[in-house]
């Protein structure tokens, strides 16, 4: 089954071309079955190439998913076209009122930011507070990862000197892990980060488990018991081009950018990238889709089967 997205969304396209099952509204219209309800929450600069991205992950699945992209606010966007926002995104304060199968909360450029200092902080902790309650399974990515740790459980980042940036291998914990099923023994996972949090302090949670990790990369994966919050460390969404893209901005900035980890072949940034992750980036996005969201929600969704999850870890 498909994905729904809106008929006139530039991913329908793009994916069409691919030969990814997706799906306009109006087709959609007739099909007679509950589809799953899924938010993106997008909080990245470029938002079509983020849709992209997601979408792609989210297609590889029997679930016919209903897609509805969501903004913090109406604040103009430097690299989003307003059109685009206006005809296919809704606002946070717009939608508060229903409840949803799924949720993604996608990262954002604010790395070196003060959780605080963020423009829309108070705004993102309504959204995760009203997220616990209205929503079956979320998963926060990267950075909206970090933030969430914080405002649940108190678990601070640390910024490393140098940002994180490759390719890196990792390891799934428990080979009866429903969201880590069918993954190998070693998989690769695209980073650009440089905030970490320890992994004594996940560990320091009860509710929390971790899942996957990397000897350089750190915690990549770490879900609540319950599965209602999934934290997600790492980018499997990412094209193959995206480092090599990021790498060349980073290089008007500061010509003395290193070239990312493991990433072009035989480590030249001459050569073509090796895209390496995206297996692995499909079958958590499935994963996710089906043992966390499709397997526990109820037929009809209402307010009532959602309970409050997290305990804040008292100080």
């Amino acid at each position: 089954m498909p994905i729904k997205i809106p008929g006139q969304l530039p991913a329908l396209s793009i994916l069409d071309n691919e030969n990814i099952f997706v799906m306009s509204e109006d087709r959609a219209a007739n099909q007679e079955i509950r589809p799953m309800q899924v938010a993106i929450l997008n909080l990245m600069p470029n938002k079509i190439e983020t849709e992209v991205q997601i979408l792609r992950m989210l297609s590889n699945t029997p679930l016919q998913i209903n897609i509805e992209f969501v903004r913090i606010h109406k604040n103009v966007s430097k690299n989003t076209p307003k059109e685009h926002l206006e005809n296919f995104y809704c606002l946070f304060d717009d939608i508060k009122h229903k409840q949803y199968d799924g949720l993604i909360i996608t990262g954002a450029p604010l790395a070196l930011l003060d959780y605080k200092d963020v423009s829309y902080w108070d705004k993102i902790c309504e959204v995760f507070d009203w997220a616990d309650k209205n929503v079956t399974s979320t998963m926060f990515s990267c950075w909206a990862a970090h933030a969430a740790l914080y405002h649940y459980y108190g678990l601070n980042r640390h910024l490393r000197d140098k940002k994180l940036f490759g390719v890196y291998t990792h390891v799934p914990l428990d080979s009866k892990e429903e969201l880590t099923r069918g993954f190998d023994e070693h998989f690769n996972v695209p980073h650009s980060r440089y905030g970490y949090i320890n992994k004594s302090d996940y560990e320091s949670i009860e509710d929390i488990s971790i899942l996957a990790q990397s000897p350089d990369a750190g915690v990549y994966l770490a879900a609540s018991k319950n599965k209602r919050q999934v934290y997600l460390i790492g980018h499997p969404e990412y094209d193959a081009s995206t480092l090599h893209e990021e790498f060349l901005r980073d290089c008007k900035k500061d010509s003395s950018t290193t070239i990312p980890e493991n990433y072009y072949k035989d480590n030249d940034m001459h050569n073509d990238p090796v895209g390496s992750w995206r297996s692995h980036g499909s079958l958590l996005y499935t994963n996710w889709l089906n043992y966390y969201v499709y397997q526990m929600t109820p037929y009809q969704l209402d307010a009532d089967h959602m309970t409050s999850t997290v305990k804040k870890k008292v100080n």
